[in-house]
C-alpha cells in the first residue's frame, strides 16, 4: 500500500456520494473511515447522500427482493460484513432511502464531524439488525447515542427546509452523472471529479487517490 504523501499541495476533499440503504455503500463505508484515519489531518470526507431509492410508494416485488438478496450475498463474500435475512420475510416493505438520507441532513446539521460515523451506524442497523430506516422513531434512536436530542431530532427532520435540502442534493447528485452508488469523487478547481466508481478495497482508492494528486 502507499504511504500517504506528507507534503501535498493541498489537503484533498473527498465527496462520498453514498446511501444509507445501499448494500454496497454499507460494504464501502468502512474502506472510506480506513481511508480517513490513515490520513488523518491530511483529509476530508464529505459525505454526500446520493438518493438511492427516494420516494418510493410501492412495495418490494418479488423480482426485487430476489435480486436484493443476490446483491446482499455478494457485498457480504466480498466483505466478510453481518446481514440480517431476516428482512426478506417482511412483506408490503416499501424501499423508500429518503428519510434516511433526510436523517443524515438532520446529522450534518447538528454534529457535522460525526456524519460519516453516524453512516456507518445507520448502515448497521439496517443490514445488520434489521431495523426500519423509513420509520423516523427507528432514525431518532440510532443517532442519539451521538448527542443528538430526540425532539431536536424530529424537529428539523420534518423541516421543511431539511426535507427541500434533501431533495436539492439528489439533484445535484444527477447533475454530477453519479451513475452509481458508492461513487467517490474529489473536490477540485474545476469541479468534482471522479475517483472510484462502485466499491473498491483500500489499497485501490488509495492509490487512485495518490496518482491524482501527483498530477495537481
Amino acid at each position: 500500500m502507499y504511504e500517504p504523501m506528507v507534503n501535498s499541495p493541498y489537503n484533498p476533499v473527498l465527496l462520498y456520494v453514498t446511501d444509507p440503504m445501499c448494500a454496497w455503500c454499507y460494504g464501502f463505508t468502512q474502506v472510506i473511515r480506513r481511508l480517513r484515519a490513515l490520513w488523518h489531518g491530511r483529509l476530508s470526507v464529505e459525505v454526500i447522500a446520493g438518493g438511492l431509492h427516494p420516494y418510493n410508494r410501492e412495495p418490494l416485488s418479488h423480482e426485487q427482493r430476489e435480486r436484493m438478496a443476490v446483491s446482499w450475498h455478494r457485498v457480504q463474500e466480498r466483505t466478510s460484513l453481518p446481514f440480517n435475512y431476516g428482512f426478506f420475510v417482511q412483506k408490503d416493505f416499501v424501499y423508500d432511502t429518503e428519510p434516511a438520507s433526510r436523517a443524515l441532513h438532520v446529522v450534518r446539521r447538528l454534529r457535522p464531524a460525526l456524519t460519516l460515523e453516524v453512516l456507518r451506524a445507520l448502515h448497521s442497523a439496517f443490514y445488520a439488525d434489521g431495523l426500519n430506516l423509513t420509520d423516523p422513531q427507528v432514525l431518532a434512536q440510532v443517532v442519539r447515542p451521538f448527542g443528538i436530542n430526540e425532539n431536536l431530532f424530529y424537529t428539523l427532520f420534518e423541516a421543511e427546509e431539511i426535507i427541500e435540502a434533501t431533495e436539492k442534493e439528489f439533484e445535484f447528485v444527477q447533475m454530477m452523472g453519479v451513475t452509481d452508488l458508492p461513487s467517490v469523487y474529489l473536490e477540485g478547481g474545476m469541479g468534482p471529479e471522479l475517483l472510484a466508481r462502485g466499491f473498491c478495497q483500500l489499497d485501490e482508492l488509495e492509490e487512485r487517490l495518490l496518482q491524482h494528486l501527483e498530477m495537481v
